[in-house]
């Protein structure tokens, strides 16, 4: 009788560690989002920067900050969707395309360990560019040095932050301070999840907890039988 029920309870403590691992339960993220601002007010974006072909009069916008959830607790960019304001002093020329960007440092608090905020105000710039360039090719027109990770995933504008893209942190009501030593993969940076994906476990993850739910509870019943 005592196998069974030591079998219940490794299977439980194997749930319990895939619970305690699995980055969905993250409490944020700190990566790149990037957004729409289209209307005139901002709207997560439905594609990453580097597929995203926005046409001659578009508002991009891009906020480094700690999110919990992609699409629904990002922060926006804090400067206005607003094409005039940007690109006035741009005239329109023949063959180009002129795009508003909004790039927002975010605020030292969301800062990795270390680094803070190359600037505390957004920086707005209008990129004029070949119509078929993308979102990403904008950026970098005006932004540069950008860094990608492995997947091409959007993780730093104008070299900040210098590490890191997108790593879950444990707990973001305690945000590690810009002076104090931490670091910074996620929901995904701009160009992955912040474009449509979300933040939930994978398929692999659910599965697994899945089976070990049943197996503990089999181990359970059969203890239970056995005892009879």
């Amino acid at each position: 009788m005592r196998r069974p029920r030591t079998a219940a309870a490794v299977l439980l403590g194997l749930l319990l560690t895939l619970i305690a691992a699995s980055p969905a339960l993250a409490a944020g993220y700190r990566y790149w989002s990037f957004w729409d601002g289209a209307g005139g007010s901002w709207a997560y974006a439905t594609q990453g920067p580097s597929t995203a072909r926005p046409a001659d009069g578009t508002v991009l916008g891009f906020r480094f900050s700690v999110s919990k959830d992609a699409a629904a607790e990002a922060a926006r960019p804090r400067a206005a969707a607003d094409f005039e304001a940007v690109c006035a002093g741009t005239a329109a020329a023949d063959g180009r395309k002129r795009v508003a960007l909004v790039v927002d440092f975010g605020v030292p608090e969301d800062a990795p360990g270390g680094e803070r905020p190359p600037q505390e105000a957004p920086r707005t710039a209008c990129a004029q560019v070949s119509p078929e360039a993308t979102a990403a090719e904008a950026l970098a027109s005006v932004a540069k040095p950008l860094r990608y990770n492995g997947a091409a995933l959007l993780c730093g504008i104008s070299g900040y932050p210098r590490t890191g893209c997108g790593e879950p942190i444990e707990d973001s009501g305690s945000k590690a301070p810009a002076a104090s030593p931490t670091a910074s993969a996620g929901p995904a940076p701009a160009d992955a999840a912040p474009a449509g994906g979300g933040s939930g476990p994978s398929a692999g993850l659910v599965a697994g907890i899945a089976a070990v739910i049943a197996l503990a509870a089999a181990g359970v019943w059969q203890s239970r039988r056995r005892g009879r």
